[in-house]
């Protein structure tokens, strides 16, 4: 099988998005499968409101269109709800193409701490947008039952994995600070709720790393923290296992992958109990989850480094595209089923 995914998130951006399609891509070639990519590039972009990061693809429906019969996939997988997924939706509509969506990221709840827009209103467009997928894929349990209330329809779970060679326990540190240390990394923006964390009374030393538009008052308004900037690859898995408790503050992350590189690295995590920690960690001995974020952090502390990484290991990128490929199978089938169920009415 072809599938052809279509993306307004692509590189040179580094999220949780990309990272996601790059590495369930490359798991689904040894299960039999090819996935080509619709990506803005090759098409103009502007910087998209808020995020100037992000590129946002003036992709006319033709163009698109044109990419699409190119390929000549045998499924089409729309990634993201922007220019270039509106696209190939309506490509899909057009053409009559069985097509599933994926939801990764809680705009509504991003766009209502920037403008006064309710939430509410943005559910709606996102529900109408996903309403003709054959299959809606959500990262975690959580996120399924709330879209679910929502009002979504055929939500099911795609999960996420971690690279275990990358991310593992190491003997040195590359960070000379104070211990312990409570590390947090992602996107320094409003929406991670990073003020939670830089906020409390903790021993040791609060390590930051990523960038974004809130680095400069963050840095501005808590001296004491350490902002490390972005870091990847094998400088950024060192910076994992040189901690001893990854703090995740975000109340509106869908999944964070950020949470199981911590916990491959033998780092314990403390959290709030919220989608995507909930999911990650559940009941598991791994991390502490509570509305306390410091007490859970202090309660990290105790668990053992072995714990975390051991239970890290149900989160695999080949399980996570066996995951991906039952979804795309099961939608078709009963989108195959329905369409024979409705041509006596026609």
């Amino acid at each position: 099988m072809r599938i052809l995914i279509a993306t307004d998130a692509w590189r040179p951006q580094i999220n949780g998005v990309v990272h996601s399609l790059e590495q369930m891509s490359i798991a689904a070639r040894t299960q039999g499968v090819e996935i080509d990519f619709l990506t803005p590039q090759g098409f103009h972009t502007v910087p998209m409101p808020t995020y100037p990061e992000v590129r946002l693809a003036l992709a006319s429906w033709g163009a698109v269109a044109r990419r699409i019969e190119a390929t000549r996939p045998d499924h089409i997988h729309i990634a993201t709800e922007g220019p270039i997924g509106f696209a190939a939706r309506h490509y899909c509509k057009a053409n009559k193409r069985v097509f599933t969506t994926s939801y990764h990221t809680r705009f509504p709840e991003y766009v209502a701490q920037r403008v006064p827009i309710p939430e509410r209103w943005s559910y709606a467009a996102l529900r109408r947008f996903h309403a003709p997928a054959a299959v809606v894929m959500v990262p975690t349990p959580t996120i399924r039952d709330e879209l679910t209330q929502r009002g979504f329809a055929r939500v099911k779970v795609w999960s996420r994995g971690v690279d275990h060679l990358t991310f593992r326990p190491r003997d040195t540190s590359v960070l000379d600070f104070p211990r312990p240390i409570f590390l947090c990394v992602g996107r320094v923006a409003v929406e991670k709720n990073l003020g939670a964390f830089l906020s409390l009374k903790l021993p040791g030393s609060k390590v930051i790393v990523g960038d974004g538009p809130a680095r400069a008052s963050l840095e501005q308004k808590y001296p004491h923290v350490h902002f490390l900037g972005a870091r990847s690859g094998e400088i950024l898995a060192q910076t994992y296992a040189s901690a001893d408790v990854f703090v995740f503050p975000s109340r509106t992350d869908t999944f964070g992958i950020v949470l199981i590189e911590a916990l491959a690295s033998g780092v314990p995590v403390a959290a709030y109990p919220v989608a995507g920690p909930l999911d990650v960690i559940g009941t598991s001995d791994a991390g502490v989850l509570s509305e306390d974020l410091g007490a859970a952090c202090l309660a990290a502390l105790q668990i053992p480094r072995a714990a975390a990484r051991q239970h890290s290991l149900q989160f695999t990128w080949s399980e996570s595209a066996r995951q991906f490929l039952g979804n795309v199978v099961q939608g078709r089938e009963q989108h195959i089923v329905l369409a024979r169920e409705l041509e006596p009415l026609a």
